[in-house]
């Protein structure tokens, strides 16, 4: 695992230590590591947003069995990505 420096001001690390304090986490690294992950989820899902009105916006057409089977893979890909452990 890589390590990394950060600079809060004081506040801010008034409320992580806080956060670490109540036992809401064990330490500063897993707190940090719990905000990096849930923006990911956020990230995730305004592409998912984005892709689902572009797709909305488009002019309708038939997909074929081609396109369906891509669509398949990409879909499995993503899933199996999503269980990767961590």
């Amino acid at each position: 695992m890589q390590s990394m420096n950060i600079s809060l001001p004081e506040p801010l690390k008034q409320f992580v230590d806080g956060q670490i304090a109540q036992g809401r986490y064990s330490s500063t690294s897993e707190y940090m590591r719990e905000l990096i992950r849930a923006d990911e989820k956020i990230k995730a899902q305004e592409q998912l947003e984005a892709k689902l009105l572009e797709g909305l916006n488009s002019p309708e057409r038939e997909m074929g069995s081609t396109e369906w089977i891509s669509l398949r893979k990409e879909a499995l890909a993503l899933l199996e990505s999503r269980r990767a452990p961590r």
